[in-house]
């Protein structure tokens, strides 16, 4: 086998461990602070929440680059959960927004205080250079 072959291998199981323990962190700090049912998963759908107020299905979907099926199954938990709920659009009933509710809302503070733990973790033992080289080569990777 090629030595480009097995520094691919090294890279993906690299990359594979490091999503795998930050899912385990994750998961572990939800069942600390009483988030019952919430996963990793729905950490995308509420950060765009947070970041853009109420949204379309197909403009999360766009947003945190998963296909609109992934993200209807995903945001039909969250409504279950009672973080956030579907609102019709006032001007054209089709259009469907989602919206945090209350609940959402004040998980935000949650939902910061792990996303800080999990970067101290991940980012603990490097310069804030090695931190950004990392991120530029990653990026370059997944274009």
């Amino acid at each position: 086998m090629s030595n480009y072959n097995n520094r691919m291998k090294e890279m993906l199981y690299l990359i594979s461990k490091i999503s795998e323990k930050g899912n385990h962190y994750i998961t572990d700090e939800l069942k600390k602070n009483g988030a019952t049912g919430l996963e990793p998963s729905h950490g995308d759908i509420l950060m765009a929440l947070y970041v853009n107020g109420k949204m379309l299905m197909k403009d999360i979907a766009a947003k945190i680059h998963r296909t609109k099926p992934t993200v209807t199954v995903l945001v039909d938990k969250l409504e279950k959960l009672g973080y956030v709920k579907r609102e019709a659009c006032a001007e054209d009933s089709r259009r469907v927004y989602i919206v945090l509710t209350k609940k959402g809302e004040e998980f935000k503070t949650i939902f910061e205080r792990i996303s800080e733990g999990l970067n101290e973790m991940l980012y603990k033992s490097l310069t804030d250079e090695e931190a950004s080289e990392i991120e530029r080569l990653l990026k370059k990777v997944l274009e």
